[in-house]
């Protein structure tokens, strides 16, 4: 006698819940670490933040978010690389991280697509162009003027590998010059800049939006195509006079080569459960983000394509690759 349709269906269920369970189950009760390759309060600390606590309830494990930032992320995220595929580590990684920094560095010590197992993409956001006060300046045509003035006088903070090259990208499509400074994430760039130390950068709103509003920082323009929904009054750069620029960072959850993919499946089906909790939600829309949630396929060819759409803006500006 045959199984019914129905005592099949319910067999194929438990057995994804069987092997889900059995992914987590030779962990031995020890906390899942994340490494996050940037400084505490960076937008990609604050994004896995958000999660964490919906994420280690759907998963029933103990996670623990393990900064380790460095300049454009790369120290940290060689270590996610190199870390045993076990299943205890996971890595938060952005546009900068897996899709620019090839095209930043000749001898990067990872590989975005040959290390790492693309899990899911989280959220988007732009970033805003601000400017220290002390700047005589008040519009982005004023700002350019002011660089031309004094080619390579002023600093660019930089706080990860987008922001670089959107800087980067804006300098050439503008035709002025400025010298980057690079910090370990967003944080620092953005204390560099209210200091005064550095001149300008290019940050999220949510790292910019409350020194914007007490007029700590000046807003210059909005990296993507779209205004930001936190900073509706800034024109987007495109709006500014730089035609067809659109830069935004994304963030999305890696492990490394080789994890069970028991592990990975639910890692991504908890963190979809994450992302469409209400408070996530209201949270990351109160931030700025715009959510993803996409599958683990459809994140790797996000990888795949931001890789070549970076490499012809690295070659197309001139960049110079360390």
């Amino acid at each position: 006698m045959q199984p019914s349709p129905t005592v099949l269906g319910v067999a194929m269920a438990l057995s994804v819940i069987l092997a889900h369970a059995q992914g987590f189950s030779n962990m031995g009760g020890r906390p899942i670490r994340i490494i996050v390759p940037v400084a505490p309060g960076g937008p990609s600390d604050t994004a896995v933040r958000i999660l964490v606590p919906k994420l280690s309830e759907g998963l029933h494990q103990t996670l623990v978010v393990d900064n380790r930032p460095s300049n454009n992320g790369v120290a940290g995220t060689e270590i996610a690389a190199r870390a045993t595929p076990d299943g205890l580590t996971l890595n938060i990684g952005n546009s900068g991280t897996h899709a620019i920094n090839p095209s930043l560095y000749r001898n990067l010590p990872y590989d975005p697509v040959r290390d790492f197992m693309p899990i899911i993409q989280i959220v988007t956001s732009g970033m805003v162009l601000v400017a220290t006060p002390k700047l005589p300046v008040n519009s982005y045509k004023d700002f350019v003027a002011l660089a031309k003035k004094d080619p390579g006088k002023l600093n660019m903070a930089v706080a990860g590998a987008t922001g670089e090259l959107a800087g980067e990208a804006l300098m050439a499509m503008s035709g002025f010059r400025m010298n980057n400074v690079r910090y370990k994430g967003s944080s620092p760039a953005e204390i560099g800049t209210l200091s005064g130390e550095s001149d300008a950068s290019m940050l999220t709103p949510l790292a910019s939006v409350q020194h914007i509003a007490s007029g700590r920082l000046k807003a210059l323009g909005i990296s993507s195509a779209k205004r930001s929904p936190l900073l509706p009054n800034v024109p987007t750069l495109a709006e500014a006079g730089v035609t067809g620029y659109d830069f935004q960072i994304w963030h999305g959850l890696f492990a490394p080569l080789k994890t069970p993919d028991t592990v990975t499946r639910g890692v991504h089906k908890a963190t979809l459960q994450a992302l469409n909790a209400p408070e996530v939600k209201e949270r990351f829309n109160a931030l700025g983000f715009t959510i993803i949630g996409n599958s683990p396929q459809e994140f790797a060819a996000v990888v795949q394509s931001e890789l070549a759409k970076f490499r012809k803006v690295v070659t197309d500006a001139g960049i110079k690759v360390e």
